[in-house]
């Protein structure tokens, strides 16, 4: 039962820092399509360079800082997959093949093995 509960936390937990990652990669995306727009924006008004430079500045301060977040949940997720080795129980549970942990279209079906 402890086993279980053990293994079951460890998926929890692999899949959630699964969808953060994907969360930060989406944001990403749209921030580089805002970034477009603006450009598009400000040559479809004519608008002077100065109007607008405060804003493309506190998007690339936003950009800059969701890319650091990016390395910080990609570390979180070198030292969770560290720390699997450290927990008895969870030394050879894998999701999906080899590389990242889970795949972004993981599904497992868990069955205990006595």
């Amino acid at each position: 039962m402890r086993k279980q509960m053990i293994e079951n936390a460890a998926y929890e937990v692999a899949t959630q820092v699964r969808t953060v990652e994907d969360s930060i990669e989406a944001a990403l995306g749209e921030l580089a399509e805002l970034q477009a727009r603006m450009v598009r924006a400000r040559g479809i008004t004519r608008a002077g360079m100065t109007t607008s430079h405060a804003a493309f500045e506190q998007l690339a301060a936003t950009t800059n800082a969701l890319i650091t977040a990016r390395g910080g949940i990609a570390s979180c997720h070198v030292a969770l997959a560290e720390t699997q080795k450290t927990i008895p129980g969870l030394r050879t549970v894998m999701v999906g093949d080899e590389g990242d942990c889970p795949p972004a279209s993981a599904t497992a079906t868990l069955r205990v093995v006595a």
